[in-house]
């Protein structure tokens, strides 16, 4: 059983989730061909934070899907607010639903490069010092269920402190917090999508896709786990 040791750090939404499918698993649930599976020796991941790498469902040039590994957050150049100076880029790993079809960061990508994010669970602090971490998974025979998170995805351009650099990244759309959420974080979500509207999600036009946008059912989810800061053995 994989042990995770959560930092003293209250994480916004959503700022921590897992995926622990197996590469097979994720192929036959979001229809992926073996020879479009570019994961390789993919491991459990019980912890992906933002910047980590982790699989992500796309579509290719041909219209296929393709298993990859990006990394989560879009990047953007980010300067010191003190000397003006290049410094770590930033990642902004979740994009609201009320804006992918307003903001210059997330439009185009709304528009031309929805993908499917796999997860087994995500996790939202309540309080600090210390923050009390629960963890959220979908109700079933399984311990943990495969589902996915609505995401997008793009080639990050930007500056970093050698110079230009890109990067390929996702994002995840968040929305209203559902009843069993709300408790934890009042506001925001990840959104969840059924299975039986992936196909909408990755070829519908923007407009079929924003409908999917909305909090998922809350009794078809459960609290998994739940512990305090440094202390947590949480098992994503």
């Amino acid at each position: 059983m994989s042990k995770l040791i959560l930092p003293l750090t209250v994480f916004a939404m959503c700022n921590l989730y897992s995926n622990t499918i197996p590469a097979e698993a994720m192929r036959q649930l979001f229809d992926v061909a073996v020879e479009r599976d570019r994961l390789g020796n993919a491991e459990p991941l019980p912890a992906i934070y933002p910047k980590h790498m982790a699989p992500v469902v796309r579509k290719t040039e041909d219209g296929a899907r393709e298993l990859v590994q990006l990394s989560w957050g879009f990047r953007t150049t980010k300067k010191s607010k003190k000397t003006g100076a290049i410094i770590q880029p930033g990642a902004w790993n979740n994009a609201r639903d009320d804006k992918v079809r307003s903001s210059g960061l997330w439009k185009w990508s709304f528009e031309e490069r929805r993908c499917l994010v796999p997860a087994s669970s995500f996790c939202e602090a309540k309080g600090r010092n210390p923050a009390t971490y629960y963890w959220f998974a979908l109700n079933g025979d399984e311990d943990r269920p495969p589902f996915a998170f609505a995401g997008m995805w793009q080639t990050s351009r930007y500056e970093g402190k050698e110079g230009p650099e890109e990067t390929e990244t996702y994002t995840v759309i968040t929305t209203s917090a559902n009843e069993i959420v709300k408790p934890i974080h009042p506001q925001r979500m990840p959104v969840i999508l059924e299975p039986e509207d992936y196909e909408q999600w990755m070829n519908g036009s923007a407009d079929e896709a924003f409908e999917l946008l909305q909090p998922f059912d809350a009794n078809k989810m459960q609290i998994v786990l739940s512990s305090e800061g440094e202390k947590s053995d949480a098992v994503g």
